[in-house]
């Protein structure tokens, strides 16, 4: 069985935070998503990747902020995040990668 390369295009990264390491103890994992991908989309690229049973996804957007670096100004563009909720039994270990 193949795995379809458009799934890689859903899921970004892993968020390694501290917050998200927390996360992980409710079977819980933390992902940087593509602005444009719904649930279901993110739901089945997680399924098929790392062949886990997926309860919920929830996902966020934050905002970019307006930042200085050596007196310019920039602006950080918008994240998606995407925590999913495993099923019981199931877990993805993020620091080892894809």
């Amino acid at each position: 069985m193949s795995i379809d390369p458009r799934l890689y295009d859903v899921i970004v990264s892993p968020v390694i935070t501290e917050k998200a390491t927390m996360a992980s103890e409710n079977n819980q994992v933390v992902f940087k998503v593509a602005r444009t991908a719904t649930k279901p989309q993110i739901k089945e690229a997680v399924e098929k990747l790392f062949e886990v049973k997926v309860e919920a996804v929830n996902t966020l957007v934050r905002k970019g902020k307006v930042k200085r670096f050596r007196g310019r100004i920039g602006e950080q563009s918008d994240v998606k995040r995407a925590i999913v909720t495993l099923a019981e039994g199931h877990k993805i270990d993020v620091t080892t990668g894809l």
